[in-house]
């Protein structure tokens, strides 16, 4: 059977034009970057050379990139990294975010705020975007940071980043994004956006795991979360991983090199997606806004079921999706994105997320057409909810 894999917004497979980049510095330059002799600087050569590459990608220059293990590192690098450094300077303790960010932004947030940081959640519109002037209104002299995704995980969402980066700067404010989503398909010149800082990481963008950066424009004091040997300028030890980064590079530019003409095609296939489970199944909401989401995301709540059901039995069908984040999956709390919209928990826990990739064709989008308003009908009629 066929497998036709519509979770691209949980992982991606690594591109083959990125593992052939990547497979000489496992075996064959394997040397550390830090070691003085050739092996080393064979190596350290790569990783300089990947970071030069990347800093181009996004506007940005090489000293402002930062090689870490991936989004999550990144996003907490960023949050608690900066807000430890301001609050030494005396400079203020609060922050602000969204109700819909990635995990890795909001238990950070938790944690700050165990730490004497104060965190003010900013609601988003029901469309699944936040609107720039209630970040504003949020803003107290305090402020010291501002956090917002560039393109939701779970339901696409694309945030007014440009919009939010110029009220942070006329108030003196940093502001991170986390951009892991949107590299595949949006612009991500830093200067464009005017952001301060922005995450990205390897597995979203046919790269591999384990691999992530932190952008911090120039003059961005940050305290370092991992002590050693002194990489990455002091603020990320550790011996770093050659063949990852140069993958990450390669993916990085391959993404950004393809992303017009990939997003046009994923499109069409996600609207035709949509509106063939809109003609063929009833009782079900489209979660977050038609036009400014994310070219290859779908996410879809099927009422009178659990998504977790759903899931299983595509499972059984050749079709992977998913019921939103994974590294939300091992939780049966709702989630915490579809809530933000003003839906029910019944909403949440029937949403599906349908996350399109290079290799989706249209013989996939028929096949889940064909398979899942049976799937649909057959839960709904063994369902305790269903109404």
């Amino acid at each position: 059977m066929r497998i036709s894999y519509l979770d691209n917004a949980a992982t991606t497979p690594v591109d083959k034009r990125v593992l052939d980049a990547m497979l000489p510095y496992f075996s064959e330059k394997y040397g550390n970057p830090g070691s003085m002799h050739k092996k080393g600087l064979e190596a350290k050569e790569a990783v300089e050379e990947s970071r030069k590459n990347v800093a181009k990608l996004i506007g940005a220059e090489p000293d402002e990139i930062i090689f870490v293990s991936g989004g999550t590192e990144s996003d907490n690098l960023a949050l608690i990294g900066v807000a430890n450094a301001l609050r030494e300077e005396g400079k203020g303790n609060h922050i602000i975010t969204t109700k819909i960010e990635h995990h890795a932004v909001l238990d950070t947030c938790k944690y700050l705020e165990e730490q004497g940081f104060r965190v003010t959640y900013v609601d988003v519109e029901k469309n699944g975007i936040v609107n720039p002037k209630e970040i504003e209104k949020a803003i107290t002299k305090n402020t010291i940071l501002i956090s917002v995704m560039y393109a939701n995980n779970e339901i696409g969402t694309i945030q007014p980043i440009s919009e939010i980066a110029k009220i942070a700067k006329s108030k003196g404010i940093l502001f991170h994004t986390d951009a892991c989503q949107a590299a595949e398909y949006l612009d991500i010149n830093v200067k464009n956006l005017g952001v301060d800082l922005m995450t990205l990481n390897g597995s979203k963008i046919y790269g591999p795991k384990g691999i992530g950066i932190l952008y911090a424009k120039k003059g961005i004091v940050i305290k370092p979360l991992i002590y050693g040997g002194g990489q990455e300028k002091g603020i990320r030890s550790g011996t770093e991983n050659v063949p990852a980064i140069v993958g990450f590079a390669k993916a990085l530019e391959i993404a950004q090199k393809e992303r017009e003409k990939e997003s046009k095609r994923l499109t069409r296939l996600r609207n035709k997606l949509i509106e063939g489970i809109k003609n063929k199944i009833p009782n079900i909401h489209i979660n977050g806004d038609l036009n400014k989401r994310l070219p290859n995301n779908a996410n879809i709540s099927f009422f009178g079921v659990e998504g977790e059901s759903v899931v299983l039995h595509l499972d059984a069908n050749g079709v992977c999706a998913s019921t939103g984040s994974a590294c939300s999956s091992h939780s049966l709390e709702p989630s915490h994105v579809i809530k933000a919209l003003g839906l029910s928990d019944e909403a949440s826990h029937g949403s599906i997320r349908f996350t399109l990739g290079r290799h989706t064709t249209e013989e996939d989008i028929n096949k889940v057409l064909k398979k899942l308003p049976k799937i649909i009908e057959s839960l709904r009629r063994i369902s305790p909810i269903a109404k």
